[in-house]
C-alpha cells in the first residue's frame, strides 16, 4: 500500500539490546557511544529542518541513552508542542522507579512534555499511579484505549494454505512469538504439543529468529506435520480467522487478539522486562485469555491449555473485551495529537534566527 501523502521515513540506525538501558549497535561496528552520537545527530537534524508544530515520542522520552533530549529542546525553543506516548505497561513499579529515580525521570517528563498519551485503560494498568506520575504530569494525560490494526479481516485460513495434510475439519491454531529472537523454546513446544492433536498447527517464526533455531524448529515442523513460515505480512489479519492463538506477551499480539476475541493462551516473557506477564495477568484478570508461565511450559501443560482454547466461545470473549476495552487507541490518539496542534499558529514556529538569547540558552542546558 505505500506510505500516505506527505509522509516519510527517517531511519535510524538500528540498535541491540542487551540489557535493560544498555544497547550496541544492531549492523554497524562501531562503539555505543558513537551510535549514540550519529542517532542523536540525525534526530537533531530532522527537527531543525521540520521545525514540527507537534512531535510524539515513543517510549523513551528522551530516546535512547537520551539521545533525543537536545532536539525536544529544540522543539520547545522554537514554539512547537512536545508529546509523550507510552504503552499499557513499561514494567513492574520497583523496576520502573529504581530506574528512573537517579535523573528523577517523572519530573523531566513534566517539565518536556505538553501532553502524555497512553494507549491502554487506565482501569487495566494505571502508570500516574505505579511510576508515581507528579499532580502536574497527571492533569496532562490522556488514555486513547489500545492501538490496533483496523484492516480488512483476510478468509479463514485453512491448513492447506500452509501446506499441512489434513481433511481441513480440524480448529486451527497460529503460534507466534513476534520477531522471533526469544521464542524458540515456546515454538519447540507448541509443535510437538501439535502432534496427533485434535487441531491443525501453524507456526509463524519470525524474521529475527536466529537461523540454526529456525533449522531445527523446521526440521521438528516437517515431522510432525506442522505448516511453518519465516514471515507473514499483516500477520495479526488472520487472528479473526484461527480458532486459537498461542503467542508470548507483547502489546500488539495481544491487544489485536483481544479486539478480534480469539481464544489465547499466553506464555509471557519475564526478562529482561516484567511488562509481558504483567499485560498477560492483567488480561487474564478481565477474563480474555489464559496465562501460562514460562517455567510451567512443556508439551502437555501447552497441549491442555490449546485443547481448552480451542473450546472457547469467540462471541463470549469478544463481548468480554468489548466492554471492557477500547480499541480506538489510534483515532483518539490523533484527535489529541490534531487538538494541540491546531492551538499553534505557523508563526508561533520561529526560525533560528528569531530565537531569543534565553532561547538559544535552553537548547544547550
Amino acid at each position: 500500500m505505500g506510505l500516505p501523502p506527505r509522509v516519510e521515513i527517517l531511519k535510524l540506525p538500528g540498535l541491540r539490546k542487551v540489557a535493560n538501558d544498555q544497547y550496541f549497535a544492531r549492523r554497524l561496528r562501531v562503539p555505543a557511544q558513537d551510535i549514540r552520537a550519529l542517532r542523536s545527530a540525525l534526530l537533531l537534524t530532522a527537527v531543525k529542518s521540520f521545525r514540527p508544530h507537534v512531535i510524539l515520542v515513543d517510549k523513551h522520552p528522551f530516546g535512547v541513552n537520551g539521545e533525543l533530549r537536545h532536539g525536544l529542546e529544540v522543539v520547545r525553543a522554537r514554539g512547537g508542542r512536545t508529546v509523550l506516548g507510552l504503552r499499557d505497561i513499561l514494567d513492574d513499579r520497583a523496576t520502573v522507579l529504581n530506574e528512573w529515580a537517579p535523573n528523577r525521570l517523572q519530573e523531566q517528563i513534566a517539565r518536556h512534555y505538553d501532553l502524555m498519551l497512553v494507549y491502554g485503560e487506565q482501569a487495566v494498568f494505571d502508570p500516574l499511579v505505579e511510576y508515581d506520575f507528579p499532580p502536574s504530569m497527571a492533569a496532562r494525560t490522556r488514555f486513547c484505549g489500545y492501538v490496533v490494526n483496523r484492516e480488512e479481516p483476510v478468509p479463514r485460513v485453512e491448513s492447506g494454505e500452509w501446506r499441512v495434510e489434513s481433511c481441513g475439519s480440524k480448529p486451527v491454531v497460529l503460534a507466534t512469538t513476534g520477531g522471533g529472537e526469544d521464542g524458540f523454546f515456546l515454538l519447540e513446544n507448541f509443535i510437538r504439543a501439535a502432534d496427533n492433536a485434535p487441531w491443525d498447527g501453524l507456526v509463524a517464526a519470525g524474521p529475527m529468529t536466529p537461523v540454526h533455531e529456525l533449522k531445527t524448529l523446521q526440521s521438528l515442523a516437517a515431522q510432525h506435520q506442522v505448516a511453518l513460515r519465516t514471515f507473514v505480512p499483516s500477520l495479526s489479519s488472520l487472528f479473526g480467522s484461527v480458532d486459537a492463538l498461542v503467542c508470548m506477551g507483547g502489546y500488539n499480539t495481544l491487544a489485536e487478539a483481544a479486539a478480534k476475541g480469539v481464544p489465547t493462551v499466553c506464555v509471557p516473557r519475564m526478562a529482561p522486562r516484567s511488562e509481558q506477564f504483567l499485560r498477560s495477568r492483567a488480561f487474564e484478570r478481565l477474563g480474555v485469555l489464559r496465562t501460562l508461565r514460562p517455567e510451567r511450559l512443556n508439551v502437555a501443560a501447552l497441549r491442555e491449555a490449546v485443547d481448552e482454547a480451542v473450546r472457547v466461545s469467540r462471541a463470549d470473549l469478544l463481548a468480554r473485551a468489548q466492554t471492557q476495552l477500547r480499541f480506538d487507541g489510534a483515532t483518539q490518539a490523533a484527535r489529541h495529537l490534531l487538538a494541540l496542534g491546531r492551538r499553534i499558529t505557523k508563526s508561533e514556529i520561529r526560525s533560528p534566527k528569531r530565537m531569543t538569547k534565553s532561547e538559544c540558552l535552553m537548547t544547550n542546558e
